[in-house]
């Protein structure tokens, strides 16, 4: 199971064939998962409450959003997600890949709008609410995108083609820096890090491993990734392999024994006691409490 599979195995509308990659799909904290680990993908993702507040974080700069408002993430951007605690939330994602927007290679508004975009050439801002330019024009664009999803007909793929148009133009006037290349240099060695883990985490890992990935040291690597995450490593992937745990628990008919192996665990008395600890209860009294739960 990895970050996609994770996050929208619950409701995932295909609003199209493989030649239009536009999908959305709704998501409920802590109703259908409490977190979902900081990732990156190739496709652009536009996180948009709909009610209650969440935490998210893109880049390392995390903010709590509230309904109404949404989150715009790049392609390649590192971005989480966690629910403030005690609250809950609803939000929905929009994914798209940006070539569904692309004409010919030597388009000028590829090469003027939208490569300056995704590549991260301009500035924009990440979270968008109420005060920040560009916000109700941009609202309107989703809220649209939602009504043609509703009730799709014939030809609607031209409507959300033309959306996304909009979309992409109102973004690039919210930019006051434009020709100034964003420097994410420093994050790139946590992106190699984050998708291994992402892509191998029911495997062994060790920091050697890791740190032949970020290419540091092993112990410049530990003290690297602690500065960053906020915590080891080891801490860092355990967390991550019972956080997969806990959907598996849902999404599958599978036993606790044969789930801890699939994330990487072998001792099972460890990973009852390290389970427990995190989410309050046993993996099997945690599948009881969420059973009835339509996820």
């Amino acid at each position: 199971m990895d970050i996609k599979e994770y996050e929208n195995y619950h409701e995932r509308k295909e609003h199209s064939r493989q030649t239009f990659p536009y999908n959305t799909y709704l998501c409920s904290m802590p109703l259908d998962f409490s977190e979902v680990p900081m990732h990156w993908h190739d496709e652009m993702e536009i996180i948009y409450i709909k009610k209650g507040r969440g935490m998210v974080s893109v880049e390392f700069d995390e903010r709590i959003v509230s309904g109404g408002e949404f989150v715009v993430v790049l392609p390649g951007q590192l971005h989480g997600i966690r629910s403030v605690p005690g609250e809950s939330v609803e939000y929905e994602n929009i994914l798209f890949r940006p070539e569904i927007l692309y004409g010919r290679k030597d388009d000028g508004l590829r090469q003027d709008f939208f490569n300056p975009l995704f590549q991260m050439k301009i500035v924009i801002p990440a979270f968008y609410g109420e005060g920040v330019p560009g916000y109700w024009e941009i609202k309107e664009v989703l809220d649209g995108c939602d009504s043609i999803c509703k009730e799709p007909v014939e030809g609607y793929e031209l409507l959300l083609k033309s959306r996304l148009y909009l979309l992409i133009y109102h973004l690039c006037q919210t930019s006051g820096q434009r020709g100034r290349v964003k420097n994410s240099r420093p994050h790139e060695e946590m992106k190699l890090v984050l998708k291994y883990v992402e892509l191998h985490y029911m495997e062994k890992i060790t920091i050697a491993d890791m740190a032949e990935v970020s290419g540091f040291s092993a112990s410049h690597f530990m003290k690297y990734f602690k500065q960053n995450m906020g915590q080891s490593f080891i801490d860092y992937l355990n967390d991550y392999r019972l956080t997969m745990a806990s959907r598996m628990l849902v999404a599958s008919e599978a036993s606790v024994l044969s789930i801890a192996q699939e994330v990487g665990i072998d001792n099972m008395s460890y990973f009852n006691r390290v389970f427990k600890r995190k989410f309050g209860m046993t993996p099997r009294d945690f599948r009881k409490v969420n059973e009835n739960r339509n996820l």
